[in-house]
């Protein structure tokens, strides 16, 4: 679906790209989604260096549109103000979804969140290093608490933005069995204390805050965080668990297939654009797919490392090449048979 034929509720089209000129209007929320934290604030300018880094450099002749279900689910997301749960093998996109979405609508750099078996929700809020403070405290009189205070990636996102940040949440399925649950009433208010500064509101009303954006510094009132537009939330998962019913109940779901011929062609030549990309490029991408068919699954990121050495010439030189690109598409699974 493309062109005059997307649906006009539709916000994001798929394709990656930079608005040509202002940001579209954004939606507006359900009435049970509203949210009225203040003062707005502007999201920081975008991080252009990690989007081409991420995506490859913008191009239409490149930018390979997205299947329908995929956007259809995105958009519904995006106006119901509810997190995405992105499911598929690795390598299959996931995590590059938030990172299109940012760029396409104009949100400002993604802000990232990788999760790990030791994770707590503590760790995406903020962190407070009372060592320090307590340290700093036996060289200057009354030290400011702010400069000890760093919001976290979910703690940044929501800050009241007047446009929302995309928080991407990456493989919850790797994280302790309680962390979703926990994030279910925040993600259901959109708002958090920080409880040090709750304990000194009545003196110190306004401080000054670390966020997680390189360099960024926020005011935290009272000691309270309330979004103003919801984040764009996306999670994802590589399947490894099951999440609990209400958990899910508060997602929307996307499963992301492998991808096709056409889109890893555009995915190719978004990242070479800037270099010769060898002339059986096309030979090597249907390879690529025949192999990870059989396989069982191979990432974007294993065919983008071949073509990178098949620049250098081993494609059509180097005698060992079928054996340098056999090691390079190792199946990501150990388990079962081939």
């Amino acid at each position: 679906m493309s062109g005059a034929e997307n649906p006009a509720w539709w916000v994001y089209h798929g394709h990656g790209l930079p608005p040509a000129g202002e940001p579209p209007a954004w939606p507006e929320p359900p009435a049970w989604r509203t949210f009225d934290g203040g003062p707005a604030l502007a999201p920081p300018a975008a991080d252009d260096a990690e989007f081409v880094r991420r995506l490859g450099a913008p191009s239409a002749a490149s930018a390979a549109e997205a299947a329908p279900d995929e956007i259809m689910r995105v958009n519904a997301a995006l106006h119901l103000r509810r997190p995405l749960l992105v499911t598929g093998k690795p390598g299959t996109g996931k995590s590059t979804l938030a990172y299109k979405i940012a760029r396409e609508l104009g949100l400002g750099p993604v802000l990232r969140w990788p999760i790990s078996s030791r994770t707590v929700s503590q760790d995406g809020l903020w962190e407070y290093d009372a060592i320090g403070r307590v340290q700093a405290a036996a060289t200057q009189a009354g030290p400011d608490i702010g400069g000890f205070l760093r919001l976290g990636p979910l703690g940044t996102a929501l800050l009241p933005y007047d446009r929302p940040r995309v928080l991407l949440i990456d493989e919850l399925d790797k994280s302790d069995i309680d962390l979703p649950n926990d994030l279910l009433s925040v993600f259901e208010d959109g708002d958090y204390e920080i409880q040090p500064l709750t304990r000194i509101a009545a003196t110190q009303p306004e401080v000054t805050v670390f966020t997680h954006d390189r360099g960024g510094r926020a005011v935290v009132r009272e000691g309270h965080v309330r979004c103003r537009a919801f984040p764009v939330v996306i999670v994802t998962s590589n399947g490894e668990r099951e999440f609990p019913p209400a958990f899910l109940r508060r997602c929307l779901r996307l499963r992301m297939p492998p991808p096709n011929l056409d889109q890893l062609v555009g995915m190719v030549a978004a990242h070479f654009r800037d270099r010769p990309v060898p002339l059986r490029a096309q030979d090597l991408i249907r390879e690529f797919l025949g192999t990870s068919e059989r396989s069982g699954g191979l990432a974007n990121d294993q065919l983008l490392n071949a073509l990178h050495l098949a620049t250098s010439g081993a494609y059509e030189r180097d005698p060992s090449w079928e054996l340098l690109r056999d090691a390079l598409w190792e199946r990501l699974s150990t388990g079962g048979s081939d």
